[in-house]
């Protein structure tokens, strides 16, 4: 690979960015959708759609459930998909403990919708090849995950 390689992955062939809305179930799921099809579209590989897919519903479900909003922006590198997704929420107050499979702060509410296994978290980072979560109390978290296209 010659170094302008590298440099010119770093534009992405393609990027597109999302809202979704804190707090409503009725339209959860929609985005993780949209960019399923996106990715079905431009003929990615089922099985990197799928890990893909899992990130993006476990991390739109993360929004509705504990934020006000937040976005969610799928970039497409020559090399990787890339999944940034940024809320204004409530922050994670200790990362590790979020990172441990069954830990959830669910309200009762959201488990009787099916929602709050404490698997979310974990599931992403199972699914991606890179994994960065960064939160602040009061401000929000920012999770950016990647998948190499193979």
């Amino acid at each position: 690979m010659r170094p302008d390689d590298r440099q010119s992955d770093r534009v992405p062939l393609l990027k597109q960015r999302w809202e979704v809305q804190g707090g409503n179930f009725i339209t959860a799921g929609n985005v993780s959708t949209k960019i399923k099809d996106l990715l079905k579209e431009i003929q990615i590989s089922p099985d990197l759609i799928r890990r893909l897919a899992i990130c993006c519903y476990e991390a739109e479900m993360n929004i509705v459930m504990y934020a006000g909003k937040g976005s969610m922006t799928l970039e497409i590198h020559s090399s990787e998909l890339v999944l940034i997704v940024e809320d204004q929420g409530q922050g994670i107050p200790d990362i590790n403990l979020a990172m441990q499979e069954g830990w959830s702060t669910a309200t009762e509410a959201m488990r009787e919708k099916g929602f709050g296994a404490g698997m979310g978290l974990p599931n992403i980072k199972r699914n991606a090849d890179k994994f960065d979560l960064t939160s602040k109390l009061g401000q929000g978290t920012t999770l950016r995950v990647s998948i190499t296209l193979t």
